[in-house]
């Protein structure tokens, strides 16, 4: 059986920021307990209902606020997941957090329950484009969430940078930069702005209290950052991630993600949580309120017949991935990669044909158009150009 990820949704947080879409809910603190008894309870259901022991290499534990909850919740939850699947050896552990509440006491616990990678949301050292985003960190904060974690042995940091936000400039974002690079993380997930319906961005937007961001001016801070990060040693293996080496000159590539990008099984559990097992894609009911009744209704057992692997009580939706699906999403993930990609030998092992009886004519095109190219060593490799990066979306729509 094929090693899995495990994805873990943490709905809570204490306040909403202006551009957040995500499946996250503030004021609801009072359910954490029950939510955390029903994360566990799914974890156990997808357990039984699979034939054997699964086995897990990364779980990921994201949000919404993961660090809203007490330490003590942690531990039910790792108590569950150690008991019923086979957690391998150097399972990599992400959390993320906010800087704003975190401290060196609540650092040390979690990396003593084994959590051994932390994500944090700096997202800009520009005071005010942290209030436009609503972020309730400062400099100060970031900076001391960093050396607090390095202390209580984190030896794997993250940071998350956004560009693109209104009115921000290459010179500002240059700032943010310098700023990242002087706490020496591990690993950049950086992300161009996108203003979404329903947020409080996007009704500012649409009074005309901000301006649009600029997509050319964005392009630039892409293209800044490359420079910046491939001088300071860090190497981008993603669209949007950079990673230096280790102390065992390995990447510090996120192995949680990687699992994504190279479209292989993942689990994922809690509110809105979507995973990909057994040829099945599965949502969970978004609400957190609804995802606890849902499983700890004393009518829920694990006998019921309607209810199949890899899906739960809280699964409302199932899609059936066909192979066809499956090659279209593998390449649109993998050529995220941007060293890795695509490669000739793998692609033909998993899917029983080669890359060109697939896609001959989009890969020639996209090749004439210098948005992608073959790897100069072995030409097995089908990658993006560094042009391609900037033309992403572009070029996975050929392949769908």
């Amino acid at each position: 059986m094929k090693s899995h990820s495990v994805y873990l949704h943490i709905p809570f947080c204490r306040h909403l920021c202006s551009y957040c879409d995500f499946n996250t809910y503030a004021g609801l603190e009072e359910h954490i307990p029950a939510y955390i008894q029903a994360l566990c309870t799914e974890i156990e259901f997808v357990a039984e209902y699979c034939e054997q022991q699964i086995p897990v290499h990364t779980i990921f534990i994201g949000g919404g606020t993961p660090s809203i909850l007490p330490v003590r919740e942690f531990g039910k939850i790792f108590q569950t997941i150690s008991r019923v699947f086979d957690i391998q050896e150097h399972v990599e552990i992400t959390i993320e957090a906010n800087p704003g509440r975190l401290s060196y006491g609540y650092l040390k616990s979690l990396r003593d329950l084994g959590i051994n990678r932390l994500s944090l949301g700096m997202q800009s050292a520009i005071p005010e484009e942290l209030r436009l985003l609503d972020r309730q960190h400062d400099n100060y904060r970031t900076e001391k969430a960093v050396n607090d974690a390095r202390r209580a042995g984190f030896g794997n940091i993250n940071l998350d940078l956004i560009f693109g936000i209104p009115d921000q400039t290459p010179l500002s974002w240059q700032m943010t930069m310098d700023l990242a690079l002087s706490l020496n993380p591990d690993h950049f997930s950086l992300y161009s702005l996108s203003i979404e319906p329903g947020t409080p961005l996007n009704d500012w937007l649409g009074e005309g209290l901000i301006s649009e961001p600029d997509s050319d001016i964005a392009a630039e801070m892409y293209e800044l950052a490359e420079a910046r990060l491939h001088e300071h040693g860090y190497q981008q293996y993603e669209i949007s991630n950079w990673a230096r080496k280790g102390d065992g000159l390995g990447l510090m590539s996120c192995q949680h993600n990687l699992q994504y990008w190279r479209n292989l099984p993942y689990l994922g559990f809690g509110a809105g949580a979507h995973g990909y097992a057994g040829e099945n894609r599965t949502v969970n009911v978004s609400r957190p309120d609804r995802y606890i009744e849902k499983l700890l209704s004393s009518e829920v057992d694990s006998s019921q017949n309607d209810i199949s692997y890899p899906s739960t009580p809280a699964t409302t939706r199932v899609t059936v991935i066909s192979q066809a699906e499956e090659i279209k999403e593998t390449m649109m993930m993998g050529l995220r990669l941007t060293g890795e990609g695509i490669s000739r030998r793998e692609f033909h092992s998993r899917f029983g044909t080669s890359l060109e009886e697939v896609y001959g004519g989009e890969i020639e095109e996209l090749l004439g158009l210098g948005l992608l190219e073959w790897d100069q060593v072995t030409s097995e490799r089908l990658r993006l150009t560094p042009k391609g990066r900037l033309l992403g979306n572009q070029v996975f729509q050929r392949f769908i």
